[in-house]
């Protein structure tokens, strides 16, 4: 059974399985670890927090996945769903939902706000389908945020609409306002991950940021009212695309600010620079995670590039930071595998805010990795990167907002299910950090519960002098201890809060923190009866989601005639795990029955090390939860691919180019586009393409099937057209023949009836000089020359045929004596 319980009850400080992720499933982190002088708090708790920004008041304005933006002020929810965009409106599933969020800069007197989600065009939300005309679309919208925090749908204003979603993920969809006079709005729009026009394919292959009359791979510039700024680089010679995020092919888009972007998840605007200046954190493929600099009318390179190097490269790399060559720019900064694997939020640290040694520093996160880095000037024009903070878990957004007078860092991140933490400076001694655990957390009565607090620190390195412990949650201190551990009673049964907090040895306490007890309870026993554990999926497949759950208490206490929990107290999700880290595929659904899609993998690589994995939580009447997890896996097939002959030549497969013969891992119904290209062998022998052992064209598309195949291209053996003289030395007036003949490399010859005859006095400015026909005796193409008077070069063009049109002989000179 490739099944397992994740968590026997939802707790503070326990797993909680709420909300899919933008990047990835989010895993809990232990206490943040911070530089000397630093301290980071969280101050909220949101379900899926995808961006945050700041009112000139100091509410904080918080974005959620599944649709809603919350208010807080002073770290205390002010209002829930101030705008709540409901699922007939807004797709949230894969790393789909409301993404982005800016606050106008003269909010003070207009109260307007401005948003980047996924639009639920056709009333469906497919994802792997880049042609489904049903696809959802990406938005930037404009809302009125009045003072009752309360936003009225029917204000929206759309800016900019119908930015493709053709499979799900790199939406991108963050939202800043230029600086000082530049009132503009910067918008990041992804590549789609599938081509929308499936053209080109997926991922690496992906080519869509190329197309520069479609709003993909892009920064945006708009003004508030979504106008295009008269001082855009394609303002003048561009087209209008803001409403039907595309123009005619050839054209650029007037809203296009700069291009050649994957996925820039997120993106920072410098306060402290006398223009607007921007840095991109572009998320990568395979290879690389690079920050650009945003500057008008540049073209990063993807997919032609993918940090220093060329897609997929790791070597001939360039080397100068933010360098143009041959029109691509390259990033300021990059990073590989080794060091973190897919890069979110950035904020540039105000000068001033901090110690001056942290002025002109840019500081971003690593979703993966669970660290913010900070990148410094080097004196060189570069940039020198450093773990700043490592522990905080899977960050998604930053900025800094307001805090005692000054400035912090705030900052999302989807650990615990989903939260909000400030990284501030102190300077002083710092307070410290209380963790606690219990066991068990629940049972029958009377309860004996073992508390252990050893995971507190101080972050000044001081000893911890005493444990302040509250038992039933009511903010009394029940027991002081010197040591972290200790046991309590539970006799009567209930839901508690208890509390730990702990006084380093200057008397500084921490805040407290918090875990659930459930004495005299136990959580429900959900079980997955649909999909099986030996399912074995297709792309493309309907999979139905289906299980029930039983509760003991609940049944006790009448709350339910059976031991069976309503369907209301079911949630499922469905995330698409990577190698080591998940991306959301079907976001937190309530009831039965639920129903998806199979997808396809991301590439060809990901179909080695993917699955999808299960999720059912099962909630009791007190709020009790137990989630457990099943591993649903596609149905694995090798495709080989193969040529005849077999001597060193290259097929192509989803874009890329590979030495055959080669197999591949792929899924049932993943469709691959291979292509059998005319080459040289491995002889230096010229080939063309004869024919597919499935009967296909030299590129087309195969579904996987549900059993191992191969699938071989047959190639023809050319040589070039060859021509010899009876003569390489005419007297003057007077002329030669010419014989030529096209024969296969082992010297049948191909036969024909005619080819063309060019001629030309300095071997590159060609015209037609006649017609050589076909002997069959001699088996040769006869041409007689005319009468020459200076030395001329002759070629023989083959035209007859598509196999052989356009081979060409080598030029022969004949040179005249007088």
């Amino acid at each position: 059974m490739r099944e397992r319980s994740l968590a026997v009850a939802f707790f503070a400080l326990a797993l909680v399985l709420v909300g899919a992720l933008l990047p990835s499933l989010a895993r809990p982190a232990a206490a943040a670890t911070t530089p000397a002088g630093f301290i980071d708090q969280k101050v909220a708790t949101v379900g899926a927090p995808t961006a945050l920004a700041f009112t000139p008041d100091g509410q904080m304005l918080v974005t959620t996945q599944q649709g809603k933006l919350n208010v807080y002020k002073d770290g205390v929810l002010v209002k829930e769903g101030a705008l709540n965009l409901p699922a007939s409106r807004l797709c949230s599933n894969s790393e789909r939902g409301l993404l982005g969020l800016a606050v106008d800069p003269d909010f003070a007197t207009n109260r307007q706000i401005y948003v980047y989600y996924t639009f639920n065009k056709s009333g469906q939300c497919p994802t792997s389908q880049p042609t489904n005309a049903a696809n959802p679309v990406n938005r930037v919208s404009r809302f009125v945020l009045p003072e009752t925090n309360a936003v009225d749908l029917a204000s929206e204003e759309v800016l900019v609409d119908n930015m493709p979603s053709p499979a799900g993920n790199h939406n991108a969809g963050d939202l800043h306002f230029g600086n000082g006079t530049d009132k503009n709005l910067y918008v990041s729009v992804g590549d789609g991950g599938c081509d929308y026009a499936a053209n080109s394919g997926c991922a690496g292959s992906n080519d869509a940021a190329r197309d520069a009359h479609v709003l993909l791979g892009k920064i945006l510039r708009i003004t508030p009212d979504g106008a295009v700024p008269a001082d855009n680089p394609y303002a003048a010679t561009g087209d209008r695309c803001a409403l039907s995020g595309r123009t005619t092919a050839g054209r650029k888009c007037a809203e296009t600010y700069a291009s050649g972007l994957r996925n820039p998840f997120r993106f920072a605007v410098d306060p402290d620079a006398a223009s607007t200046r921007i840095f991109v954190n572009d998320v990568g493929q395979g290879k690389w995670e690079e920050i650009d600099e945003g500057k008008a009318g540049a073209d990063y390179g993807w997919n032609l590039r993918e940090g220093f190097c060329a897609n997929n490269a790791t070597t001939g790399c360039r080397t100068t930071p933010g360098a143009t060559v041959s029109g691509l720019t390259d990033p300021v900064h990059a990073y590989g595998r080794d060091v973190g694997a897919s890069i979110t939020g950035g904020a540039f640290v105000p000068n001033g805010v901090w110690p001056g040694s942290y002025d002109s520093s840019y500081l971003f996160g690593d979703f993966v990795s669970g660290k913010i880095f900070r990148l410094s000037p080097n004196g060189s024009g570069g940039y020198t990167r450093s773990d700043f903070v490592t522990g905080v878990g899977s960050a998604v957004a930053m900025t800094f907002g307001p805090y005692n007078g000054t400035q912090a860092l705030y900052y999302t991140s989807y650990t615990n299910g989903g939260e909000i933490h400030r990284l501030a400076h102190t300077g002083a001694n710092r307070a410290p950090v209380a963790s606690v655990t219990a066991d068990p957390p629940y049972g029958p009565l009377p309860l004996t519960v073992a508390f252990d607090g050893s995971g507190s620190r101080d972050l000044d390195g001081d000893v911890l002098a005493e444990y302040l412990w509250d038992f039933d949650g009511d903010g009394t201190t029940d027991e002081t201890t010197t040591t972290p551990r200790t046991t309590h009673e539970y006799t009567t049964a209930g839901t508690y809060e208890a509390a730990l907090r702990v006084r380093d040895g200057r008397g500084e306490v921490s805040a407290p923190v918090a875990v659930r007890l459930d004495p005299g309870n136990t959580p429900p026993e959900p079980k997955i009866e649909s999909p099986t554990p030996e399912k074995l999926f297709r792309v493309g497949e309907a999979i139905t989601l289906s299980g029930s759950a039983a509760d003991a208490e609940d049944e006790a206490a009448g709350t339910v005639t059976t031991a069976a929990l309503p369907e209301s107290a079911l949630s499922w999700r469905v995330g698409l795990r990577h190698n080591t880290h998940e991306h959301p595929f079907v976001p937190p659904t309530s009831g039965n029955n639920v129903s998806f899609t199979a997808p396809a993998p991301e590439d060809l690589d990901a179909a080695s090390n993917s699955l999808l994995v299960v999720y059912l939580t099962a909630t009791d009447s007190k709020g009790l939860k137990r989630t457990i997890a099943r591993e649903l896996r596609p149905r694995k097939v090798n495709v080989a691919l193969n040529t005849n002959p077999s001597a060193g030549i290259k097929l192509g497969l989803n874009g890329a180019t590979f030495p055959a013969p080669r197999t591949f891992v792929s899924w049932e119904g993943y469709r691959l586009n291979v292509s059998a290209p005319a080459q040289k062998d491995g002889y230096g022998r010229s080939v063309v393409f004869a024919g597919w052992s499935d009967g296909g064209a030299a590129s087309h598309t195969i579904s996987t099937p549900a059993s191992a195949a191969t699938y071989t291209a047959r190639f023809k053996l050319v040589s070039a057209l060859s021509v010899s003289s009876s003569r390489t030395t005419v007297p003057y007036r007077q002329g030669a023949v010419l014989s030529g003949k096209l024969a296969t490399t082992n010297g049948a010859p191909v036969p024909g009836k005619a080819v063309e005859v060019w001629r030309s006095t300095n071997g590159a400015n060609w015209v037609r000089a006649g017609t050589a026909y076909y002997n069959p005796t001699l088996k040769a193409y006869r041409f007689s020359t005319p009468r020459l008077t200076r030395d001329t070069y002759f070629q023989m063009r083959f035209v007859e045929d598509s196999t052989h049109k356009g081979v060409k002989s080598r030029a022969v000179l004949l040179k005249v004596r007088r």
